[in-house]
């Protein structure tokens, strides 16, 4: 009876722990966000967009290196865009966690499918299957 209670409590832990992990996900991206947009409207709010050319991607949003420098360099845009792509990141790892918590409870057939649904999101992503 000591075994079924303490593997009950270790997998509520263990979903506990995965959804405290998509909570402070969304949160920390949204804050990211936040600052990355009031540094933006602080130095570009007063200008008039021009609608008129489509200048498509800017450099340094496409690519996490290019996100990350401008980070550094504070700028708002590449500070609002590392926010997004955390955002995006937190369920990607929120199943890298499940594989661990079914590794865990011994549930090999739930490992394998998790492990196939992470390897279709990730090939998809870094596939470069995009046009």
């Amino acid at each position: 009876m000591k075994q079924l209670f303490s593997n009950y409590f270790r997998d509520k832990d263990i979903q506990q722990l995965i959804g405290k992990q998509l909570r402070v996900g969304v949160v920390v991206s949204s804050i990211i966000v936040f600052i990355g947009g009031v540094i933006y409207l602080s130095r570009h709010g007063h200008e008039q967009p021009s609608y008129r050319d489509f200048i498509g991607v800017r450099d340094g949003l496409a690519d996490l290196p290019g996100i990350w420098q401008g980070v550094l360099e504070n700028r708002g845009m590449n500070i609002i865009q590392l926010g997004v792509v955390l955002l995006i990141a937190t369920p990607i790892i929120r199943i890298a966690f499940s594989v661990i918590a079914f590794l865990i409870e011994k549930d090999y057939l739930y490992v394998v499918i998790t492990l196939i649904v992470l390897g279709i999101i990730l090939y998809s992503m870094l596939g470069g299957l995009a046009g």
